[in-house]
């Protein structure tokens, strides 16, 4: 069997990948070890940038978007007993964030890539990825093989791709964090109109949304906290104890119907590639979700991926195939950092003595009182503006000469 581009992991990343390589006539298969029902219900992110949502909606995945998802133009930062609004409308005029469950992307994605005949193979084992350092890559899966002329490895943090690439061609660089996010999804309204981040000595707390009807909260626990030792009761308690922090405000409470425990990291893997093996989102960096840049990222690096290929495929020059790298990792240390500021603006530190204590509420008066400072922080968190505007789709192409995973 061969294909244009193997495509490892069909999550936003992967998924996005195929889709806007189709509108450019580019043909793709894309590989996922996970059942479909499993990579459509799993939560995960659910805040996009102003770039992420004008990516789907151009690519044609944003009706229920546009429909469902909530458009938030501010966020509050709650310290010292006092709540203060971070108002995008005026700092960033025209950019905005939208919540909307990243699995929700995924089931839009899904059913865009199959009513276009495109190849998403689920449940789909012992993937491994061959000869990336040549032209002539190809994967194997279940007995199977996948010749291709680029494999983009989505596959996230802990998949195959990045883990076949040499020993030595990659340099790493990480920071984790000595605490944890409890995230709970609960069936109650929401408590505010917009997100709550709360810094207070018990811990960092965030009150957040997925719909009109459910509501998303993260407390900050201990590295390494077992779930079991957080009974339903105990989290309603905490949340309260963190959130009603200021007058007049009332956590609203109800069903907790999810909860998990996850590790705060940093890590970025450079260079994004090897060979023909392409790098993109998890496979290559996490950062911490305080900033809410995972899946945006993904979404940015294949946005210059699909630029690359169209490029070297409309003219064969490899110009911006060899600077994918460098032009995605310009984005990514920004948002690290961005993400390490606000992680560390926001909790609490064991390591802390008084001192420190003390320079962080001096930190959250500044950005609560400094326009500049305040402009920084809402023109981050919404995202930066594109290098550059995707082109539209190519002329439509029979689906053959699309090579949509051919045998």
């Amino acid at each position: 069997m061969r294909t244009q581009v193997g495509i490892i992991g069909a999550g936003p990343a992967g998924l996005l990948l195929s889709h806007l390589l189709h509108l450019r006539g580019i043909g793709s298969v894309v590989l996922e070890r996970r059942s479909r029902a499993h990579v459509e219900r799993r939560v995960r992110a659910g805040v996009l940038e102003q770039g992420t949502v004008d990516t789907l909606v151009a690519a044609g995945v944003g009706e229920r978007l546009l429909r469902e998802g909530l458009v938030h133009r501010g966020i509050e930062l709650r310290h010292g007993g006092a709540g203060h609004r971070v108002a995008f409308e005026r700092l960033v005029p025209g950019r905005a964030i939208t919540v909307y469950g990243q699995q929700e992307v995924v089931k839009d994605l899904v059913a865009a890539r199959l009513a276009a005949g495109g190849d998403v193979r689920f449940e789909v084992g012992d993937v491994a990825v061959h000869d990336a350092g040549t032209d002539r890559p190809h994967l194997t899966f279940g007995g199977e093989r996948l010749d291709c002329d680029v494999i983009a490895g989505c596959d996230g943090f802990h998949g195959v791709s990045r883990a076949s690439v040499p020993e030595g061609v990659l340099t790493a660089y990480e920071r984790d964090y000595p605490f944890a996010w409890l995230g709970v999804l609960a069936r109650v309204r929401p408590s505010a109109e917009e997100l709550i981040y709360a810094r207070s000595e018990r811990g960092f707390a965030l009150h957040s949304m997925r719909s009109p009807e459910i509501s998303r909260f993260y407390l900050q626990v201990p590295a390494g906290e077992d779930v079991a030792d957080w009974p339903d009761e105990r989290i309603w308690a905490e949340l309260r104890a963190r959130l009603e922090t200021v007058p007049g405000f009332t956590l609203a409470t109800g069903e907790i119907v999810e909860k998990g425990v996850t590790p705060m990291r940093s890590f970025v893997a450079e260079p994004m590639r090897y060979g023909r093996l392409f790098l993109a989102g998890d496979a290559a960096h996490i950062v911490p979700p305080t900033g809410a840049k995972g899946l945006n990222l993904a979404v940015a690096d294949v946005r210059v991926l699909t630029e690359a290929l169209a490029h070297w495929y409309a003219t064969g020059s490899a110009d911006l195939l060899d600077g994918y790298s460098d032009t995605c990792l310009r984005r990514v240390w920004r948002a690290q950092h961005f993400s390490w500021w606000m992680t560390t603006l926001l909790h609490t530190f064991d390591s802390d003595d008084a001192y420190g204590r003390r320079l962080q509420h001096s930190h959250l008066d500044y950005v609560t009182s400094s326009a500049a400072a305040a402009t920084t922080l809402a023109e981050n968190y919404v995202g930066l503006p594109y290098e550059r505007d995707l082109p539209g789709p190519a002329p439509a192409a029979a689906e053959d000469d699309r090579n949509e995973g051919t045998s």
